[in-house]
C-alpha cells in the first residue's frame, strides 16, 4: 500500500483499471475474480426485469423501453434480462411465472433520513408475492418484451451476446439504469486525515489523524450524471458505508482472492461506496435499501414446493435465492433507487432502510 503523501492514488487507480493495459480496458471480466449476483442464477434478472415492468407501466408504456447495465464486465446480467424477456414473449411466463409475482404493485417507500420527496401510504412487502397474484396481464409482458433494448455498457472489449447492444458511456435512456457494482470500481482520490478536502468535510468528518479516506466526489458526479440520463428509474447495487460508519476500504481481487491493491493492472481495485453521497448528489425522489428485502418485494422469497423434479427445481431456486438475500453476503448490497420522471412508490413498497454490513468492512 502506498503511503507517500504526494502519490496520486486517482490516476494510479484509473490507470490501473482503464488506461492501456489496464485490467478491464484489456478485457477482464469480473466473473474471472469475484463472484457476484448475476453469476448466481438468474433470479437477480428476474428481480430486475419485475422491477423495469413497473418503470414500465410508471411511464405509460412508451413504444421503447431500455435496460442499461452499466460496468457490464462480460454482460451476464444484460443477456439474462434479454433472455427472460425473450422467453416471456414466446410463453408469457411474466404473466404466469416468478416474475409476475406484484409485478405492477404500487407502495411507498421509505429510508428514513435517505428518503426523498412525501411517502404515500401503500402496501407492506409481503412474502406471498412470489405465489400472488397471477393477473397482471400477459399482453403487458409481451408488449415489454417485444419493446424492449438492452444496452451493456462497458469500457474493455464487447462480448457477441444476442439481443445486447455495446456502448463505451452511458447513454440516454427511457426505462431501467442499473449500475451493479459500478461505483465501487470508480477511482477516487485518497487523502490522510486531518484533510481540508470539502467532500471529506461534509461526508467524512470524523476521519482521525492519519487515516486514510477515499473521496467519493468522482462516483457522486458520475452517479448524479446516470440518473439525469434516465427517464424512468436508475438503481445502483453496491456495497457500501454511510456518514456514520466510514471506512478505508481500497482492497483488491484477483483469481478469486481478495488481495493487497497494487496498481500495475494486475488485479481489480475497488472500494465501498458512500451510498448518502451520492444519493445526496443526484437529488429527486430516491430509496435506500438492501437487496434482501427489495428481492422478497419483487417476488423472490424462495418458497419450496411440488413434489419429485419440480420439487428438487423449486429447491435448487430457493437455494440461489437465499444467497443473494443472505444478509452475511450479497442480500446486505445496498439498492439506491431513484425515480426520474416516476416515482419511487410506484416501485416498491415501503421497506426498511439499509445499513452497512460490517463484515463488508474487512480488507484483510
Amino acid at each position: 500500500m502506498h503511503t507517500c503523501p504526494m502519490f496520486d492514488w486517482e490516476a494510479a487507480w484509473h490507470a490501473a483499471l482503464y488506461g492501456p493495459g489496464g485490467f478491464f480496458a484489456r478485457g477482464e471480466k469480473p466473473s474471472a475474480h469475484f463472484r457476484t449476483a448475476p453469476l448466481v442464477g438468474p433470479e437477480l434478472a428476474e428481480a430486475l426485469l419485475t422491477l423495469l415492468s413497473r418503470v414500465d407501466a410508471a411511464l405509460g408504456f412508451p413504444p421503447v423501453v431500455d435496460f442499461v447495465d452499466v460496468g457490464a464486465g462480460g454482460g451476464e446480467l444484460a443477456f439474462a434480462v434479454r433472455s427472460l424477456a425473450s422467453a416471456s414473449l414466446a410463453s408469457g411466463p411474466l404473466a404466469s411465472g416468478p416474475l409476475a409475482s406484484g409485478s405492477l404493485t404500487s407502495g411507498s417507500l421509505t429510508s428514513g433520513s435517505l428518503t426523498s420527496g412525501s411517502q404515500a401510504s401503500g402496501p407492506q412487502a409481503s412474502g406471498s408475492q412470489e405465489s400472488g397474484s397471477q393477473e397482471s396481464g400477459s399482453q403487458e409482458s409481451a408488449s415489454l418484451a417485444a419493446r424492449l433494448r438492452v444496452t451493456a455498457v462497458e469500457v474493455g472489449p464487447p462480448v457477441e451476446l444476442p439481443g445486447v447492444r455495446w456502448t463505451s458511456s452511458v447513454p440516454p435512456c427511457v426505462g431501467l439504469l442499473v449500475g451493479h457494482e459500478w461505483l465501487d470500481a470508480i477511482p477516487c482520490p485518497v487523502v490522510t486525515g486531518p484533510s481540508a478536502d470539502p467532500w471529506i468535510t461534509r461526508w467524512w468528518p470524523a476521519l482521525a489523524d492519519g487515516a486514510l479516506a477515499e473521496v467519493g466526489a468522482p462516483r457522486d458526479e458520475a452517479w448524479a450524471a446516470a440518473v439525469s440520463s434516465v427517464r424512468g428509474a436508475a438503481l445502483a447495487i453496491d456495497y457500501g458505508h454511510l456518514v456514520s460508519s466510514r471506512r478505508f476500504t481500497l482492497t483488491g481481487y484477483r483469481g478469486g482472492q481478495q488481495v493487497e491493491p497494487v496498481f500495475d493492472g494486475s488485479c481489480d481495485i475497488t472500494a465501498h461506496v458512500a451510498f448518502d453521497a451520492c444519493a445526496a448528489a443526484a437529488g429527486g425522489d430516491f430509496v435506500l435499501v438492501s437487496q434482501r428485502d427489495a428481492l422478497r418485494a419483487l417476488g423472490l422469497s424462495g418458497a419450496v414446493g411440488g413434489s419429485g423434479w419440480d420439487w428438487l427445481e423449486s429447491a435448487a431456486r430457493a437455494g440461489r435465492i437465499a444467497e443473494l438475500r443472505d444478509p452475511s453476503g450479497l442480500g446486505g448490497f445496498g439498492w439506491l433507487l431513484h425515480g426520474n420522471g416516476v416515482a419511487v412508490a410506484d416501485l416498491l413498497p415501503e421497506l426498511p432502510p439499509w445499513r452497512p454490513n460490517p463484515a463488508s468492512f474487512s480488507t484483510g
